[in-house]
């Protein structure tokens, strides 16, 4: 079997500035240009969830979508205004099958997403069960990946209004509050983690036994203008990801790889 290739977007804010959403079309001309097999965005495709933003995503990233090379789950600002996250995704926990990939799609968003000062992420102990269940029905020789916006694990928080939730103790700034009960039920099942929310990349690698679980935060790929690519083969990683860079002027596409393990700036 051939290499596949899988990228994580996330945080693309569309409706957010004329740049962020400049940004996204050259992001989705790019993926297209450079062959990539897969492309999975962990939310916040839209800066204020509404119908008009959600229509632009869609038409930015129809090719992809009608091809079946697509794979979304929503964000925190997707539930807000004319809220579109029930659009994205209909059920809490969804598998989408793709060549070679086993994607489990988890919707961590809640009604309380429409107030921007409650942008925290929420699962329950149904949803660890679900995850449990399309864990299980992963069938060999596939890559694992779950794929959700908010973070399981603590990241430093970002910028004064997060600093300031995090001092008060408020949920904003924190992780899934069940985000180590889904580490924990996915070690040895899963390979990847791959989310969103926090605009600055991450990465973290965890080993079990023979297979390792890594857990990855894309950023805002609108603002980072690249996004991570990993190749995968017979339900293997091979070699570290690459960063997938995006030039604005003429378009081309030039990728430079470098480790993505530990947290980057």
């Amino acid at each position: 079997m051939e290499l596949q290739t899988l990228a994580h977007l996330s945080d693309l804010h569309l409706g957010r500035s004329p740049e962020s959403d400049r940004a996204a079309s050259e992001i989705a001309i790019s993926l297209l240009r450079g062959g990539i097999d897969h492309v999975v965005v962990t939310g916040d495709i839209t800066h204020r969830g509404r119908e008009i933003e959600h229509q632009r995503f869609l038409e930015l990233f129809s090719p992809l979508l009608q091809q079946g090379r697509l794979t979304v789950v929503p964000g925190n600002h997707d539930r807000m205004g004319d809220d579109i996250g029930p659009r994205i995704m209909s059920e809490r926990v969804q598998v989408h099958s793709a060549r070679g990939l086993h994607l489990i799609g988890i919707d961590s968003t809640g009604p309380h997403n429409r107030f921007l000062l409650a942008a925290h992420g929420e699962i329950c102990e149904r949803v660890l069960s679900d995850i449990e269940q399309a864990l299980a029905t992963a069938p060999a020789g596939h890559l694992v990946a779950i794929l959700l916006h908010h973070h399981p694990i603590p990241l430093p928080a970002e910028g004064l209004h997060e600093k300031i939730s995090e001092s008060f103790g408020w949920p904003y700034a924190a992780e899934l509050r069940l985000g180590a009960s889904l580490i924990e039920h996915s070690l040895g099942r899963c390979d990847l983690i791959l989310h969103g929310h926090r605009h600055v990349p991450s990465a973290l690698r965890l080993q079990a036994d023979l297979r390792s679980l890594q857990i990855f935060n894309a950023g805002s790929t609108s603002a980072l203008r690249s996004c991570r690519v990993f190749t995968h083969r017979a339900g293997k990683l091979f070699a570290e990801p690459y960063w997938f860079e995006i030039h604005s002027r003429d378009k081309r596409v030039a990728d430079r790889s470098h480790a993505a393990t530990g947290t980057e700036g």
